[in-house]
């Protein structure tokens, strides 16, 4: 994560905000009184909270975690070829 002044920041906020929203990196802006933030965009944010909506759901983990056990034994359930062409569209 880069880190920049709030004194640069400020100067140059437009190029700040289009380099966060292109890279999808944020940016931690540092301030003299030690009270630093983060600059991130909204659709990387909502993205986080959707990531810590599932993690501390202990039910949809414990359905991932099924989900990869069947997967690694080849044991889940394997659509039908009308199915598969249902899901791909065909």
């Amino acid at each position: 994560m880069d880190t920049v002044s709030v004194n640069h920041f400020r100067d140059k906020l437009k190029s700040f905000i289009e380099q966060v929203i292109s890279t999808h990196a944020p940016i931690k802006v540092t301030r003299r009184n030690g009270k630093d933030f983060v600059v991130i965009s909204a659709e990387d944010w909502e993205r986080e909270q959707e990531t810590f909506f599932v993690l501390q759901n202990s039910s949809l983990m414990k359905q991932i975690a099924e989900s990869a056990r069947t997967h690694a034994e080849r044991s889940g359930y394997t659509p039908t070829d009308e199915e598969t062409n249902e899901i791909l569209g065909v």
